[in-house]
């Protein structure tokens, strides 16, 4: 069996109000396979996380991202898709490519400032409390929510204010027309309860060249979460078929 340093590297990027630890389940069914690194950002804007993503993914490396995590991974592969090996795959779970309609970009814009405002205003319990009962998240079990809490309230209202307006879906840039120009291999993934994520999924696949969605039933926007065996083997049935030539593992892992 090959050892640890042997194993292609997954980073994984997690979603706003997340932490590292919001990948447990993940790396708990990939880790004899893969050489999982879960991010913990200590930036709180766009252009400090994209660099964090690149100084913790080697050369040839996966990247997972969730939720605004997946605009992230989105937006990295895009900035080294001039280096066709940069990264070995990409994978994204309830993102999207971004707002195209200028009017609703602003208005968007305008409700994460409205949003943002709010948050630095409160102290970390009641933004938690507004961020658990977010339509996005409905339908997850109370002890899923539970679980989630303690990475939650470790968060500066401050810092989630910043990073919401430096990385919402109203501040960013939309890149559907840039998806052509990726040549790295990219799963757009999305829970079957969560259906404007499943049409962004799909559309991401068919713009870019090596690109492919799949559906996680019975799942929501966090299907990681959700519904991980389900996620993890379409997630491992897409990095195996693309990094698996160095996957140097026995055949009962």
């Amino acid at each position: 069996m090959g050892g640890e340093e042997d194993r292609p590297e997954i980073v994984l990027v997690p979603g706003f109000m997340q932490g590292g630890r919001s990948w447990a389940a993940v790396i708990a069914r990939i880790a004899r396979r893969y050489r999982a690194v879960a991010l913990d950002h200590r930036a709180h804007d766009f252009e400090g996380r994209l660099a964090e993503i690149e100084a913790a993914a080697a050369s040839g490396a996966a990247l997972v991202g969730y939720s605004l995590g997946g605009r992230l991974a989105l937006h990295a592969a895009l900035r080294a898709a001039p280096q066709a090996e940069r990264y070995g795959a990409v994978v994204l779970l309830g993102a999207s490519a971004g707002i195209e309609d200028p009017a609703m970009r602003t208005e968007r814009r305008a409700d994460d400032e409205l949003l943002a405002a709010w948050i630095e205003s409160q102290p970390v319990d009641a933004v938690v409390d507004r961020w658990e009962r977010t339509p996005a998240l409905a339908g997850q079990p109370a002890e899923l929510v539970a679980a989630q809490r303690a990475d939650r309230l470790a968060h500066d209202p401050g810092r989630l204010a910043e990073l919401l307006r430096s990385a919402g879906q109203g501040a960013l840039r939309p890149v559907w027309d840039r998806l052509a120009e990726l040549r790295t291999p990219l799963l757009a993934l999305a829970g079957d309860r969560d259906p404007s994520f499943v049409e962004a999924a799909e559309r991401i696949a068919a713009l870019a060249p090596r690109g492919h969605a799949r559906t996680i039933p019975d799942a929501g926007h966090a299907a990681h979460l959700e519904q991980p065996d389900a996620f993890v083997a379409a997630l491992l049935e897409f990095l195996d078929e693309h990094l698996g030539e160095r996957v140097l593992v026995d055949d009962d892992a």
